[in-house]
């Protein structure tokens, strides 16, 4: 059975709004999401995001627009490691089952629900495929998420990236409600 949403957040960190259509269901996540932010300069992104079995990510596709300019990257996984954008392999990434699109989100749900750290104890420090936005560059970078407890709405998972460190709520379907420094969903 699947379960379709639509969430919204305020993304300060852009100094915008985020809005995803997500459909959930046998360990799959798909997405399709708008934003608009301010910073470091005007820009619209749009995305589709599609998972295989565990969340892990199959497929990332998106669209920034500037006054300047519109960039494009089709980001693939192949489901063994190795990672292509706009068809052009990606080396370094050979551990890397999820992508991270910057400034959004929901693309921190796909390693919170296939760890089940909204619902448990756990910690798991995982490579991701990030993707900077706008300029649609993609590097690896290594996070962490470590379970801390139950939260008022859910879930509270420390989120660590190198320097940067932040304690994220997540509701009980593994959704970002509440991200210090980054974005808080509207009801």
């Amino acid at each position: 059975m699947s379960t379709s949403r639509v969430l919204t957040w305020n993304v300060m960190a852009s100094g915008g709004y985020e809005t995803a259509w997500t459909e959930t269901g046998g360990g799959v996540l798909r997405a399709r999401g708008r934003a608009v932010g301010t910073v470091p300069e005007p820009y619209w992104v749009s995305y589709d995001l599609d998972t295989g079995p565990g969340f892990v990510t199959r497929r990332l596709r998106v669209t920034v627009e500037t006054a300047g300019r519109t960039r494009t990257l089709d980001l693939r996984h192949d489901g063994h490691g190795g990672w292509t954008a706009d068809g052009e392999r990606l080396p370094g990434f050979r551990e890397a089952v999820d992508c991270d699109l910057g400034l959004c989100p929901l693309t921190n749900t796909m390693p919170v629900l296939r760890h089940g750290l909204h619902r448990g104890p756990g910690e798991r420090r995982l490579l991701m495929a990030w993707v900077s936005v706008p300029a649609l560059t993609v590097r690896p970078s290594w996070q962490t998420y470590t379970y801390l407890g139950a939260g008022e709405r859910g879930a509270r998972v420390r989120f660590v990236s190198g320097t940067f460190r932040s304690e994220v709520e997540f509701d009980a379907e593994g959704f970002v409600v509440d991200y210090p420094g980054l974005a808080t969903r509207l009801s």
